[in-house]
């Protein structure tokens, strides 16, 4: 079972991205999307093993959403060893979630 981390610098990111699979929460404090999808990606790494969880906001970490091009938030990505393998823009029902990190 795995916990969110919260990322607050692009090396940090970098870092956690570059090793294993990583499921990425990109959100905003004011974002009221964001708030109501946290709480199921919070659920989904509970239960799924082999996942790093990152939770990044988009107004502390600008680069970040930058570099992978943010336009619009809830936006989640999963990566495996640093490589893009999926990136969903908007909210995801749990069943949506459970699909998104297979």
């Amino acid at each position: 079972m795995a916990e969110m981390i919260k990322v607050s610098t692009k090396a940090e990111f970098d870092k956690l991205i570059s090793e294993g699979k990583t499921f990425v929460d990109f959100n905003a404090t004011w974002c009221g999307p964001c708030k109501m999808q946290m709480p199921l990606v919070h659920m989904l790494s509970q239960k799924t093993e082999g996942v790093k969880f990152i939770d990044l906001d988009v107004d502390l970490v600008p680069e970040v959403a930058q570099q992978y091009q943010i336009m619009s938030i809830p936006t989640l990505m999963l990566f495996e060893e640093g490589k893009e393998l999926k990136k969903n823009v908007g909210f995801m029902d749990p069943t949506k979630l459970d699909n998104f990190i297979k």
